[in-house]
């Protein structure tokens, strides 16, 4: 009983069972990759258009920049670009006598350590945050190419509480699938539009972690338009984010 007879020889009946069960994980296996690979094809070629439009679309904006800088000094006037919406912040100063407000503001800004930084939406609540650590940070409006290199190079993703390096798309559609965002492009895009997702793409991303800026600092302890380099600085982050990345 329970044992069968294979080419004159007793096969165990818990051995017939085990081949079975391997066989049956084997099959699932190999449908489980079949779909893999179909998705996987499927992803990338979504992907690739995705990357198209949103290249197509930097470029007509940075078109109609120029056209209308054009329009208006042809009309004697000068074109006034529009408010920004992302922020970078840059922490430049350490933790000596420092009050406990600004140490909790930059804890709640996530700048923990020296040379850290994050992108935040420009906001009133935000704005008056910065007013409160203006002297341990320097901030301004990062451009297109800054947050791509920022993401591509330094980007680390939060998975179940970890800092995971963005290796792979199947990094960021893990975490944020649900939201539409599903490679480093829509990713990108997201927090460079200041998107409806902006908030949970921005959690998503770990504090990047800069090295020191090439050159060095001027003057940490002074206000950038006075010659240090604390504070807004606009579109000069740009050249710092360069040194720094």
């Amino acid at each position: 009983m329970g044992e069968e007879v294979k080419a004159g020889v007793l096969v165990p009946e818990s051995v017939l069972k085990k081949q079975k069960r391997a066989d049956e994980w084997a099959l699932a296996k190999a449908n489980e990759l079949a779909v893999a690979k179909t998705k996987k094809v499927a992803d990338r070629k979504l992907i690739c258009k995705k990357a198209r439009q949103y290249a197509e679309e930097y470029q007509k904006q940075a078109k109609e920049l120029i056209d209308l800088k054009r329009e208006a000094r042809l009309k004697g006037g000068f074109y006034v670009n529009p408010e920004a919406k992302l922020l970078f912040i840059i922490r430049i100063r350490g933790i000596n006598a420092m009050h406990p407000t600004t140490k909790k503001i930059l804890q709640l800004l996530r700048l923990r350590q020296i040379f850290n930084g994050v992108f935040l939406k420009v906001n009133k609540a935000t704005m008056n945050m910065l007013h409160r650590v203006e002297p341990y940070v320097t901030y301004g409006y990062p451009n297109l190419k800054s947050v791509k290199e920022l993401i591509y190079k330094r980007g680390y993703g939060k998975v179940n509480k970890q800092r995971i390096p963005l290796t792979d798309n199947s990094v960021v559609e893990q975490v944020l699938g649900k939201h539409e965002i599903i490679c480093m492009e829509d990713l990108i895009h997201e927090i460079l539009t200041v998107g409806p997702h902006f908030k949970e793409a921005n959690n998503f991303l770990w504090p990047f972690q800069l090295k020191a800026p090439l050159g060095g600092l001027k003057k940490k302890r002074n206000h950038y338009v006075e010659g240090g380099d604390a504070g807004n600085r606009e579109d000069y982050i740009n050249e710092l984010i360069r040194r720094m990345n």
